[in-house]
């Protein structure tokens, strides 16, 4: 059976506020050179996702559950890998409009991979 709606959307305001209102100022500046902030902002965005899509998608299919949330952090955390290296580099390059489109590219490949494995997952 394919997932409402309303939880994909719902999982989205969660990635929200893992991804951007819990990310501290020291992880956004730091992540793209240091490892450690890295871990800690994917750490940080799992657990949240965690706890979101516990109340959006219910406790039944533990299992499942966690093999999404799991799948979503470890590729949360490759991405970021990526990109915040390139965001990095566009901004230090005062290159603001390469700098947003990069961000906005990234945001879409994390919704994409939420929907996707979201999809794949429990249906």
């Amino acid at each position: 059976m394919v997932p409402p709606p309303w939880q994909l959307v719902a999982l989205l305001a969660v990635h929200w506020l893992g991804d951007f209102v819990l990310q501290s100022r020291w992880m956004s500046v730091n992540k793209s050179k240091r490892l450690d902030a890295l871990l800690l902002h994917a750490l940080t965005y799992t657990g949240t996702l965690l706890v979101g899509s516990g109340l959006v998608l219910g406790l039944r299919q533990t299992g499942l559950l966690l093999l999404f949330v799991g799948t979503n952090g470890l590729l949360h955390f490759a991405t970021d890998f990526v990109t915040s290296r390139i965001t990095s580099h566009l901004w230090c390059q005062q290159r603001e409009h390469d700098f947003f489109v990069m961000v906005g590219l990234d945001q879409l490949v994390h919704q994409v991979t939420l929907a996707t494995t979201l999809w794949f997952i429990f249906t």
